[in-house]
């Protein structure tokens, strides 16, 4: 009888797709993957230490485990156990701890399934070597998330990420290319670019947009989108590349942070908000169309009223399709966990509030200028009320209803309407082995 395994994963798509290859190496290695949350003799959890809340969340998911398996191995991973292992060493029924260095080498550490008295530590310091990873992290959707990178050398004032992944890395070219094919070999049509800080990826000469120029020589891959990546490691062949490629999506996710420039200094940010403005305007130039997404943190200390405002202005000054907020969470060890809370959690709260629906506005005013209009769209699944649903490459999420079974093809829809946080249309019809788009009624 084989051996069950559940992993789970706490935090970022990066996480995810680390998880996605611990789950193939434990199919090859004979186990029976279950469920998060049913019995198992092995869980592997995949940690995330960005906020005080992803940590509890962290802790939750072991006890959760325990309760319902309380003779299973519990192997800890990922950012929380580089950095928090003096918690998670006293908690309960943890056997195993593996840090950064070793985080994808963990299977090697679990030799047997027993049990111990005080839980195994293997931790370290990641090098600076470019690297490799065996398995393939395929994912159950139409995208799959291919990690090049790990680790920060930035050292913003607000982020542990240098101090739970290390410095900055970058896999080896003809590493990521064989997992690459072998995703798209699976079926995923969409390849997600991710890592730490993949702006600054560099193996033997090699830069961020050789690596896409790379993986569009793939056979059978649709689309490649890059996930989110920093404004100063953006240079103008790549803005060009994706204005004129038909594989890269035309999508940028570029964190601001804060709009106002005395945050920005506080939170050793590498821009000014001028230079923020123009690299955005510059790259909306450059590729018209192209969907812009953006990360912005409420309540860093120093974030006044006025600061606040000055945020709210150049959001509203630049065209973003939406926002990530995020509430400023201290972090041990980082230069703020030594400044002093400026703003008071219900103020934060209601600052949050405000940009969340900041960003409910731009993303209905970008999905009003598809009306009319026919789009890819690369369906994922069919939602609860029938509707299949999927996204464009502009990051436009796009529902239809159709009796046929759209999952993981690329169809054309004409846009109709707008429902809620989706953009609603109607298949094109289909003639003689291509497809026209015909009036839509609202």
């Amino acid at each position: 009888m084989k051996l069950r395994a559940s992993v789970h994963t706490v935090g970022c798509r990066l996480n995810q797709s680390e998880t996605a290859i611990f789950s193939h190496q434990l199919q090859s290695s004979g186990f029976q993957l279950v469920p998060f949350g049913e019995e198992t003799d092995l869980f592997i959890l995949n940690t995330c230490s960005v906020t005080h809340g992803a940590e509890t969340d962290c802790r939750r998911a072991i006890r959760q485990t325990l309760n319902r398996s309380p003779k299973a191995f519990i192997a800890v991973t990922g950012c929380y156990a580089q950095t928090g292992t003096s918690t998670l060493g006293l908690m309960p029924g943890v056997d195993l701890i593996v840090g950064s260095q070793h985080k994808m080498d963990l299977l090697d550490f679990i030799p047997s399934l027993e049990k111990n008295n005080t839980p195994e530590i293997v931790r370290g310091i990641p090098t600076r070597d470019d690297f490799v990873i065996n398995g393939v992290g395929s994912f159950k959707s139409t995208r799959a998330t291919l990690k090049i990178q790990d680790g920060c050398d930035f050292m913003c004032s607000f982020c542990n990420i240098p101090f739970s992944r290390g410095r900055e890395r970058s896999r080896t070219m003809s590493d990521l290319l064989r997992e690459g094919q072998a995703l798209v070999s699976c079926g995923h049509k969409e390849i997600v670019i991710s890592g730490v800080n993949i702006g600054k990826y560099e193996s033997n000469g090699y830069s961020l947009l050789d690596v896409i120029r790379r993986l569009e020589e793939l056979h059978g891959i649709v689309r490649i989108r890059i996930s989110s990546i920093e404004l100063t490691t953006i240079p103008d062949d790549l803005l060009d590349h994706m204005a004129h490629s038909s594989i890269l999506c035309h999508y940028l996710h570029v964190p601001l942070q804060s709009g106002d420039d005395s945050v920005l200094r506080r939170m050793l940010r590498r821009y000014s908000v001028c230079e923020y403005r123009e690299r955005i305007e510059k790259a909306a130039r450059m590729i018209p169309g192209a969907c812009f997404g953006t990360d912005v943190m409420v309540g860093f200390p120093g974030e006044g009223e006025q600061e606040f405002n000055h945020t709210v202005d150049t959001i509203n000054a630049l065209p973003f399709s939406y926002l990530h907020v995020f509430s400023y969470s201290k972090r041990p060890g980082t230069v703020a966990d030594k400044l002093a809370p400026t703003a008071h959690p219900l103020i934060i709260q209601e600052r949050s509030k405000q940009l969340r629906a900041l960003s409910q506005a731009k993303r209905i005013a970008a999905y009003k200028r598809y009306i009319g209009e026919c789009v890819s769209v690369l369906f994922e699944e069919q939602d609860i009320d029938g509707y299949w649903t999927g996204l464009t490459d502009t990051y436009i999420r796009v529902s239809v209803r159709s009796n046929e079974d759209l999952a993981n093809k690329l169809r054309t829809v004409c846009i109709a309407g707008i429902l809620g946080d989706k953009a609603v249309g109607k298949l094109a019809v289909k003639s003689t082995g291509s497809e026209k788009c015909l009036a839509v009624a609202s």
